[in-house]
């Protein structure tokens, strides 16, 4: 879960920005918006990753531990 609360504690740096885009219309805090965007999206892609090789892990260890027909 320390990949879930990474994802969550990266957001809430955002808010400030949202709220001086979307409520106060703050064209500044727009390109950081997106630069923020951006963090975000690199971040997933790496958990995404991550997934996918303990995912691959683990399918290795199921087929090890299983007996060959």
């Amino acid at each position: 879960m320390d990949r879930f609360q990474e994802m969550i504690d990266l957001m809430q740096t955002f808010k400030p920005d949202f709220e001086k885009f979307y409520e106060k219309g703050n064209k500044s805090a727009g390109v950081r918006l997106r630069k923020h965007m951006a963090t975000l999206k690199r971040k997933a892609q790496e958990i995404r990753n991550e997934v996918q090789s303990v995912k691959a892990k683990m399918v290795e260890e199921e087929a090890k531990g299983s007996p060959s027909a």
